[in-house]
C-alpha cells in the first residue's frame, strides 16, 4: 500500500466540496491533505507498519 493512494483519495474527497473555510468538513481534508502531503515520509512509514499488521488485507485496490 502507498501514501500516495491515500492522499490521492483525500485530494479527491477535498475537491468534491466547494471551497469553504467556514465548512468543518472542507477545513478538515484540507489540512489534513497538506499535513499528510508535507510528512508522506512518516506517513508511509505508518501504512507500512499498518500493511504489516494487516489493516489493509481487505482492501481490494
Amino acid at each position: 500500500m502507498r501514501a500516495e493512494t491515500f492522499l490521492a483519495e483525500l485530494n479527491r474527497l477535498r475537491q468534491d466540496l466547494d471551497e469553504d473555510p467556514t465548512d468543518i468538513e472542507w477545513l478538515t481534508l484540507h489540512h489534513v491533505f497538506c499535513f499528510i502531503s508535507y510528512k508522506m515520509g512518516d506517513f508511509q512509514a505508518y501504512i507500512d507498519e499498518q500493511a504489516e499488521r494487516g489493516a489493509f488485507d481487505q482492501f481490494q485496490g
